[in-house]
């Protein structure tokens, strides 16, 4: 059944809403919901734009423009993102991922073969999975504080069919008997009076618990420190403007650059609390 318009005529009306909605990129958001509701990549749309759109999908996509227009993610309406070699499947219990994040993933492809890795905060799993995907030969391990998250986690390593051990713990899941060779992570790093300056698609729709870190945003990342073995191998992501800082809770420490080249990433090893072997550390 036809008589919704053509695709052109779709693309062109939700285009004009997010617009007006405030929308960053209101084409491409349009295209991207258009074109997961007909099941065609966006390339189709432009060689297919001519066509009708059946009532059906004329009624979804009008449903998937409304959510965009009040500023749901469009990840989050679709049900998925791809990161590096992936594809995901990503809800409000978890962050979308970001592309600077992957950035943390080509850090960690630097680890010694054979590394234990464990991953702090993965939420959807994004960072620990592509890891596996990418170097077989890892011993990689997740965790993260939201029971919700680690259930969506869970899932996506089931649908890539890896086998991700995966844990519900804030930091690392026992402390005192951790021994690997590399920690990683991507914690909440928004400071509390950041959180009302962003965007609507973070502020309104994703989880504030995976956001904010406190006055100056390293409460996450100092309370992780705190309990990882001195001397082991960390990688971690944050602000910018929060790179010089996070040099200095570490030893050995240096700051990647993300692709706008900006700090995102900085390695280096733990002060701890404790040595490996579970033997107090130097503070």
């Amino acid at each position: 059944m036809s008589g919704a318009g053509t695709v052109r005529d779709a693309i062109a009306a939700a285009t004009d809403a997010l617009g007006a909605a405030g929308c960053d990129t209101p084409r491409l958001d349009a295209e991207v919901l258009i074109a997961d509701v007909l099941g065609v990549d966006r390339g189709a749309l432009v060689t297919g734009s001519g066509a009708d759109v059946p009532a059906a999908s004329a009624r979804t996509i009008g449903e998937r423009v409304r959510r965009r227009v009040v500023r749901e993610p469009v990840a989050y309406i679709t049900g998925r993102k791809g990161f590096r070699h992936i594809d995901l499947a990503v809800d409000a219990r978890v962050l979308i991922p970001r592309p600077e994040t992957e950035l943390l993933v080509e850090v960690a492809l630097e680890a010694p073969r054979g590394a234990r890795v464990h991953e702090v905060g993965t939420g959807s799993g994004a960072v620990a999975l592509a890891l596996m995907h990418e170097r077989t030969d890892l011993r990689v391990s997740a965790s993260d504080s939201s029971a919700a998250a680690v259930d969506v986690a869970r899932s996506n390593a089931r649908a890539l069919g890896l086998d991700l051990p995966l844990a519900v713990a804030r930091g690392l899941p026992d402390p005192s008997a951790w021994e690997g060779d590399l920690v990683l992570a991507n914690l909440p790093y928004v400071s509390t009076a950041e959180m009302a300056t962003l965007a609507p698609e973070i502020r309104d729709h994703e989880p504030h618990d995976a956001l904010v870190a406190g006055r100056d945003g390293l409460d996450a990342i100092r309370g992780l420190l705190a309990e990882v073995p001195a001397g082991t191998a960390v990688a971690l992501e944050h602000a910018p403007h929060q790179a010089q800082a996070v040099r200095g809770l570490l030893d050995r420490a240096e700051t990647h650059r993300d692709l706008a080249n900006r700090e995102r990433v900085t390695a280096g090893t733990a002060r701890g609390g404790r040595s490996a072997g579970g033997k107090p550390g130097r503070r």
